[in-house]
């Protein structure tokens, strides 16, 4: 019994190191991210994605990067951009970017797993969306698009508000705008950190190495290093699939891959595999019915194992492949170090924010894209979770006084 409340704690108070390690980074991150969706206008940039060519494909993964990092969003947007005209292929690009692209991801993967990995994360994301992208306009199945797009529901989602840039990034208004915009995405994502991390930190504990190292067959020496690669890029998609985890919440999870052994293809397969959990493709299928979500899903899981491939080959002949891994105990300690400082800037920023988003809320409505979330079941989880981590908490602070 002890040794059970010892890793229960343990495994809380990880989780809670994971939230120490990035809390600043996601200030940052969706600070600048509220800036980008306060002060760039988007109508300029919706009305050229109607086409299947390399303008609609560049201006999708411009906006999309240019978005909240939230997967629901993500979905919802896509699911508007299509309402408004956009190709298909424009859409996908569009999910693409918005969850690999954005730079909350990017500080996140570079504090866990280094500049590697965000090197990797933003060619690859380039990568992904062009092997998506063809591969949509091969297999192109027009009536079952065409259908889809009839059965997409009429929003009103603000995406193609127009405004002077110059003249709104000077107003009291435009900044009362990013606060409202900071607050907003957090709002939609703080379910997926939340549930991600704290599986992250559960399974750095309590899942042994050996069943990573059968998983990904880190021990399969008499197997060619080929085939344990492409093994390890198959594999990883259907991992994160089933941790039901989102866009910034499976970075934590990558890093118990690293440390475990899983190798560099695997790895990025996992992280880019947020989009293929399941209530992702189940509210794609309530968007476009199911046929078509599930061609999305196939699209996106030989565009993701060919994308890790493809960047395993370029990592390799720069011999940059990471080859140290990023022990987790070690990123979750609490010390007066940077993080420290970082953390308490960042917090009196967020407050700044919050007070700016109070004050866009005296005088505007909310309005914010109609869009899915994870549902009853979703927010039963999110409930456990947060239990889950304070009887964790409390686990381990009895553990260290008695």
């Amino acid at each position: 019994m002890e040794t059970f409340f010892q890793s229960f704690g343990e495994s809380a108070k990880t989780t809670l190191g994971f939230f120490w390690k990035s809390g600043w980074a996601f200030i940052l991150g969706y600070f600048v991210s509220g800036m980008i969706q306060a002060f760039v206008p988007k109508k300029e940039l919706t009305k050229y994605m109607g086409e299947a060519d390399v303008k609609s494909i560049s201006l999708s993964t411009f906006f999309g990067a240019a978005s909240s990092s939230c997967s629901f969003a993500a979905l919802a947007a896509a699911r508007s951009l299509v309402k408004k005209g956009a190709h298909f292929i424009a859409a996908v690009a569009f999910m693409f970017a918005s969850t690999n692209l954005v730079i909350e991801l990017g500080i996140l993967i570079l504090i866990f797993l280094g500049w590697q990995f965000l090197a990797a994360e933003l060619v690859g994301g380039l990568v992904l969306i062009a092997i998506s992208s063809l591969l949509i306009k091969w297999t192109y199945p027009e009536s079952w698009l065409q259908a889809a797009r009839q059965k997409v529901e009429q929003e009103d989602d603000g995406l193609t508000e127009d405004f002077d840039w110059k003249k709104r990034i000077k107003s009291k208004e435009g900044w009362q705008l990013v606060g409202h915009k900071f607050v907003n995405d957090w709002k939609m994502a703080w379910e997926d950190i939340l549930i991600g991390f704290t599986i992250a930190g559960f399974v750095a504990v309590l899942v042994p190495e050996s069943f990573w190292t059968t998983l990904f067959l880190a021990d399969a020496q008499h197997l060619p290093g080929w085939l344990v690669t492409l093994e390890n890029a198959l594999v990883a998609p259907f991992v994160a699939a089933a941790a039901f985890i989102g866009s910034m919440g499976n970075i934590p999870l990558a890093t118990v891959l690293n440390q475990n052994g899983v190798l560099f293809a695997g790895i990025m397969g996992f992280i880019y595999s947020d989009l293929m959990v399941p209530p992702l493709v189940h509210i794609n299928a309530k968007y476009y019915g199911w046929r078509v979500a599930l061609y999305i899903a196939g699209i996106m899981f030989v565009s993701i194992v060919l994308t890790a491939l493809i960047l395993n080959g370029i990592f390799s002949f720069l011999d940059i492949i990471p080859e140290s891994r990023r022990v987790v105990s070690e990123i979750t300690q609490f010390k007066i170090d940077y993080t420290f400082w970082m953390n308490l800037v960042f917090v009196w920023i967020a407050g700044a924010l919050i007070w700016l988003h109070k004050k866009y809320m005296q005088t505007h409505e909310m309005k914010m894209m109609d869009m899915e979330s994870g549902g009853k079941i979703k927010n039963i989880a999110v409930t456990i979770f947060i239990i889950i981590n304070v009887l964790g908490l409390s686990a381990f602070v009895f553990t260290q006084l008695f």
